[in-house]
Formats: structure tokens, sequence, C-alpha cells
């Protein structure tokens, strides 16, 4: 057994996880996360990256309260991830269009009530795409961040600040005892712990049932496969992130273009599919006639952590003093994560929150 017990185990080294991690590190606490994989390769590799739900208006209130606060917080973690682990995580304020926008009194509404800057977008918006706006909204402050740069930034500040990262270790048993977890058995030995935060994206659900079988308020949370594809595009070739209905562009500062996504009930099945596929490039190259000049070279799958309505669960366990969860993000794990983890930070510690915590509750719908 490790004798040195780390005041917080993570289980899970996505955005989340790290994030998490990050956070309690600056509040002066000893952090371990333990990977099953490697670090940030599962839906936090695989997302599109803007930091703004696809339509806030159209989601419960809980969710736009988390990405508020992160879009106060990212500009400086940004700077400081590049400045200090040296990996530019790419955010972003390239701006976003959204094209079509039937209910747009709730979405100018949404954005007066959240300080969000909005203009109705002109047809110069439009010279280079191939739709038929409706309301079409600009928002220019939204920005966005390269998921894989992030991710490696995060992992890269977290081992120079001397946190332990674990990778390729699972999570095999936990025991308990008078309501507390003593200790985690995992693939790469036994591990005593004081604090336990479950950050394990799609797979917390199956964790939980797992190894806490009998014990009440199990997060309801299950893997929602997203499909993506990645253009060989020239820097310029479309300045901004553009949304149409359900389906985005989005403009890495390499002049990569990606376009998104899928939404498929599958389990755990991370295979890509020819249909999905095809109609993502139909998307693309038809909202963005100049794609036509360019390969496409990536498509790839990943696992969001889903549940019922995209709120997420970030909570201590009522029922094990030592337990809590920090997961179920869905779409939105970057947009939502910096938050996310200041709250969770603030519950442990018991800190006053920035967010209200009632809506991330396991007590509370999701």
């Amino acid at each position: 057994m490790n004798n040195k017990i780390p005041d917080i185990t993570i289980i899970g080294g996505g955005v989340i996880g790290l994030l998490t991690a990050r956070e309690f590190f600056q509040a002066g606490a000893t952090v371990t996360v333990i990977e099953k994989n490697q670090i940030g390769r599962e839906s936090s590799w695989a997302g599109g990256g803007i930091l703004l739900p696809l339509y806030p208006w159209r989601q419960p209130d809980a969710i736009t309260r988390l990405v508020i606060q992160s879009l106060i917080l990212y500009p400086a973690l940004a700077s400081q991830l590049k400045a200090e682990a040296g990996i530019d995580p790419e955010w972003n304020p390239c701006g976003l269009l959204m094209a079509k926008n039937p209910d747009i009194a709730a979405a100018t509404n949404w954005c007066r009530a959240n300080d969000v800057r909005f203009e109705s977008a002109g047809a110069e918006f439009f010279n280079l795409l191939n739709t038929q706006p409706d309301n079409p909204l600009w928002m220019p402050d939204i920005a966005q961040a390269r998921n894989p740069r992030l991710v490696k930034s995060l992992k890269q500040d977290l081992i120079n600040k001397g946190i332990r990262l674990i990778e390729q270790c699972e999570l095999e048993d936990v025991t308990l005892a008078q309501g507390r977890i003593t200790s985690i058995t995992t693939s790469t030995g036994q591990f005593a712990v004081n604090q336990l935060i479950l950050c394990a994206g799609a797979w917390t659900g199956q964790l939980f049932q797992q190894f806490f079988p009998s014990i009440g308020h199990a997060p309801e949370i299950a893997p929602v496969k997203g499909q993506m594809l990645l253009f060989d595009a020239r820097p310029d070739t479309l300045p901004y992130m553009v949304l149409d209905e359900d389906q985005y562009l989005i403009p890495r500062l390499d002049g990569k273009i990606l376009a998104g996504s899928t939404v498929e009930q599958d389990d755990f099945n991370k295979t890509t599919t020819t249909e999905a596929r095809d109609r993502l490039e139909s998307f693309a190259l038809n909202l963005l006639p100049a794609l036509k000049n360019y390969p496409l070279i990536n498509h790839w799958a990943g696992l969001r952590p889903g549940t019922k309505h995209g709120v997420p669960y970030i909570d201590k366990h009522p029922e094990i003093a030592n337990l809590s969860l920090n997961a179920g993000h869905f779409r939105n794990g970057l947009a939502m994560g910096p938050a996310s983890a200041q709250l969770m930070v603030d519950l442990i510690l018991d800190r006053p929150a920035v967010v209200a915590s009632e809506p991330y509750r396991l007590s509370s719908p999701h």
C-alpha cells in the first residue's frame, strides 16, 4: 500500500478530473489522479471545444450558471496554461455565428440576461456559406479551445506542479468501513484514500453500480456517442465558428476545420460508421463549399457522459462520507469545466460557493 496518502484522489483523467485536480492544488491540497487508459483521451479529446452549449437558452439554467462562470475563468486559465505548461491550449475567441434561430426572442433575452454580447448577423457573414439564414445571430466573444491541446496543456501543468498522475490504472475494488472509503484496489496496486472523487465521465454510472450496488443516490450517467470529421483546410478558409441547426463547423488556428457531430445511443461502442461520415461530410461541403478543395483527413468518435437534461452531478455523496462526484457534463465538459472544478472544491473545502450547488446534487433532477 502506498504510504503517502494524498488529500484528494481523483478517479478519471479527463478534462473534468484534470481541472478539479488543478483547483485543489491551488487550494493547497495534495492530489493523485488515477486514469484507466491515457490521460484525457476519451470524450475530452474527441469533442469540438465550443465554449458555449448549442442554443443555451434551450438548456436548463443549471447549465447556464456553470457556463457563464467558466467563461469568466477561461481567459486567465488559458493564459496561465500557455505560460506555465508551455503548451498552447488554443483558446481562441473567434466568435460564433448561429445561422438559424426561430426562437430569436428567447435567444436575445438569454444573451442580455447573461451579459453575452450579440448582434444580428448581416449578409456579409454568409458570403462563404450556403444556407438559408433564419434570424441569424453573431456572438463575437464566444471562444473555442482545441480539446487535445487543452488536455495536453493541463496534463503538463499538473506534472509541473508535482501532482501525481497514474495512467493505465484501472479501479478494481473499493473498501468501505463505517460509511467511509478506506482504500481502493487498482490494477497497479492498493491506495489508501482520504477523499475520493469520481470524475470518470461516461463510465461514472457504471463504476458506481459496480462498487456501490446497494447504496442509494446512484448517478444516472450513460454514454452517448458523437462522431466528428476534420478537413485539412488553410488558415482563413473560415474565420469563425458556424452552428447551422444541430451541426457545426469549427476552424482551428492552423486552418483545419472540424465538422460535427452525431448524437447516438450505442452503449460503450466507439466505432465510427460510414453513414455518419457521409452525413457529416455532406453537411460540411454543402454549408462551406470551399471545403471541396481540401481533403478529409480524420474521422473519430467519442463517448459523452450523458444525463437526461445535460446537467452534471457535482456533489458530496450523502451516505459515503468521503466520496464525491464531478461527472455527467454531456456535450459541455469544456464549457462547464472550470466552474465545475471550482464548485467541487468549494463543496469539499466548505468555501463559499461561487455557483449555487443545489441543481447539481445527487438528489436533484439531471
